[in-house]
């Protein structure tokens, strides 16, 4: 046993040996290689990669701001286009409304013209009626007095008495 202890008394831990500082070398030589030449590649893809991520969130920002500033835009459109349709709906009533009271008004207006044109035609139609009553009336008369005195009168004293006896009736059937 103190063969044994002493082996390892010998052997402690700054035991070293050739293959462990081999790996050693090579380690601290990998990790110099690495941070020369690959670390700087490596940090600028990823430096690269973090500005396209930052540019393209960027981008979306402004895209989305341009978005709203269009959906603003767009309502405000809207509301105009609904504010026109809503005067020109109302301007529609407006004129459609003046158009029936200007119907209505020249309808009357053309009733009161047919109704006047008709109460002219009447009386037109009613003096040549009473005219014709008293040519016939008149004839009458001058035929009637006729047999009566029994001799014939001139046109003109008979027009004068039959204007006469006409006038006498027209005043009896008014009283």
């Amino acid at each position: 046993m103190t063969l044994f202890l002493a082996t390892q008394e010998t052997a402690g831990l700054l035991d070293l040996s050739l293959s462990f500082v081999v790996e050693v070398i090579a380690f601290v030589a990998m990790i110099l290689i690495l941070g020369r030449y690959v670390y700087p590649r490596v940090m600028a893809a990823a430096e690269g990669r973090q500005r396209q991520i930052a540019e393209q969130m960027a981008a979306a920002e402004r895209a989305r701001q341009e978005a709203e500033a269009r959906l603003h835009e767009i309502e405000a459109r809207l509301q105009d286009a609904r504010r026109q349709a809503a005067e020109i709906i109302e301007g529609a009533g407006r004129s459609a409304e003046q158009l029936r009271l200007e119907l209505r008004a020249r309808a009357e207006e053309e009733a009161r013209r047919i109704a006047e044109s008709a109460r002219r035609d009447i009386e037109a139609e009613r003096q040549k009626a009473i005219d014709s009553v008293r040519g016939e009336v008149a004839d009458l008369v001058v035929a009637a007095t006729e047999k009566v005195v029994g001799e014939t009168l001139d046109d003109k004293r008979h027009r004068a008495l039959i204007e006469r006896a006409i006038a006498q009736v027209g005043e009896d059937s008014r009283n």
